[in-house]
């Protein structure tokens, strides 16, 4: 999140007029999906959205993955819908020789992590019924964000919310980091707040925490090694994700020391970027290590974490799940 959006100061000012525009133009577009003056299309399976109001990461990939995971414990089948940022623009099912460029990273990585089908394209509708046309024994859909992706209808909503950074300085863009007003969190169904943070909301609420110790090396994956082997060296951190202070700091929390280097959200790391670091010991997320090439004298290595959350969560899901009806 820049600077200038964590809290209110001259620029936020300055650039009020076009974050008026901005709240207009987002209003007079959702009362025309409202009063259905724009199309909204519902698909032959319930779909579950799992989204935020604020730009950059909050922690949606880890929930969709957890949530995939914990609704295939309890029988059922979920398919994975996604735009691909920084993929190629088609709609296409993300296969086991996906690459970023075609389908983008996080999909490449909710695959591998779900072992669900996952299709991905500029039109969530479209990618939900060529995935359900693949595969027609899927009964549920989630949706990778698309909160204000109103051409499709859901059935449940659950917003993600960064616990630490919460909703900046409070304003719409470009004044401030929200996509839509705080207001629209009430319309949701489910919170879930990244960290260890309570947040009073009139909606059910429940905390998430990721939990990750053990590293892979990035060019072995099945070679692993825990914290003692790593914090007696001189190591190095890059993050290109949503929030790379998060990772950092739950590297330090681990006892690590390292030097970090943060760089855009899904970043297309290249040779350069990996040799130019000063440490051989590299350090990563295993977002990261979808897109990270493999550098000669260099020692990489990626952490996997996984989400860990109050049961009540897909007790609230299931729940809402066996009323729906079609």
């Amino acid at each position: 999140m820049p600077r200038s959006w964590k809290s209110f100061n001259v620029l936020s000012l300055i650039l009020l007029p076009a974050t008026l525009f901005f709240l207009l133009g987002s209003h007079i577009r959702r009362q025309l999906f409202r009063y259905e003056l724009l199309k909204s299309t519902k698909i032959e399976v319930p779909v579950i959205v799992v989204g935020n109001i604020t730009v950059g990461g909050t922690g949606k990939t880890p929930t969709v993955i957890a949530l995939a995971n914990a609704l295939k414990a309890y029988g059922y089948i979920p398919g994975i819908i996604s735009r691909g940022y920084r993929g190629d623009g088609q709609e296409q099912e993300v296969l086991a020789n996906s690459v970023p460029s075609q389908v983008g990273d996080e999909p490449i990585f909710i695959s591998k992590k779900t072992l669900s089908p996952v299709w991905v394209g500029p039109s969530r509708i479209k990618a939900a019924q060529h995935l359900l046309t693949r595969y027609p024994n899927v009964n549920v859909i989630i949706s990778d964000d698309g909160l204000q992706h109103y051409a499709l209808k859901r059935d449940i909503e659950v917003i993600v919310i960064d616990g630490s950074r919460k909703f900046g300085n409070g304003f719409l863009l470009p004044s401030g980091p929200l996509r839509e007003s705080k207001k629209r969190i009430h319309e949701c169904d489910l919170a879930v707040i990244n960290g260890s943070e309570r947040l009073a909301l009139s909606i059910p609420t429940i905390n998430m925490t990721l939990v990750g110790e053990i590293f892979h090396n990035l060019s072995n994956p099945d070679r692993t090694c825990n914290v003692s082997d790593l914090c007696r060296r001189e190591v190095a951190a890059i993050a290109g994700i949503g929030n790379p202070e998060r990772f950092f700091l739950h590297l330090e929390s681990l006892g690590l020391k390292p030097k970090t280097h943060s760089f855009p959200d899904h970043h297309e790391y290249s040779i350069s970027d990996i040799t130019s670091i000063e440490q051989d010991i590299i350090l990563m997320t295993e977002k990261d290590a979808v897109k990270c090439p493999i550098a000669s004298g260099k020692e990489c290595w990626f952490l996997p974490v996984h989400a860990e959350f109050n049961p009540d969560l897909i007790t609230n899901i299931i729940e809402k799940l066996k009323t729906y009806r079609g």
